[in-house]
């Protein structure tokens, strides 16, 4: 058996509870599984062509599945799944000077939504890239 993390705006689906437990040998076989006990499960997590949606994140015993085998990453008894949605910024912004103290006069986008960019990029952790200034 595996131990499946539920993250809150799913809990309704599987009646409240923050933590399952089912068989499988794969993250695929886990989906499925899950949506087995929990219909609809499934649609919340992978797309219409079964792929695990782009704002998903899950997590074998706290490894990202992305830099594993993805879907086919196999399972064993005891293992820790984390079900995560991910975190993204607001949608782009203009900031004028009249709407800030001290602002430079020319519209620039805001700070917050380079956060969520350099997230999806892992290999800009520990670059300049995070502490760059966005254009």
């Amino acid at each position: 058996m595996v131990k499946v993390r539920i993250p809150t705006p799913l809990r309704p689906m599987t009646g409240g509870k923050s933590e399952v437990e089912t068989q499988a040998s794969d993250i695929q076989a886990m989906i499925e599984s899950l949506n087995g006990q929990f219909p609809g499960l499934k649609s919340r997590i992978c797309d219409d062509a079964g792929e695990i949606r782009r704002f998903v994140n899950i997590y074998l015993n706290e490894e990202d599945i992305r830099f594993m085998k993805g879907k086919d990453t196999p399972l064993k008894d005891g293992d820790q799944i984390s079900i995560v949605p991910a975190i993204a910024g607001g949608a782009e912004e203009s900031v004028s000077a009249d709407s800030r103290a001290g602002g430079c006069g020319e519209n620039q986008r805001t700070r917050r939504e380079a956060i969520p960019a350099a997230l999806n990029n892992h290999q800009a952790f520990g670059s300049s890239k995070l502490g760059g200034r966005v254009q």
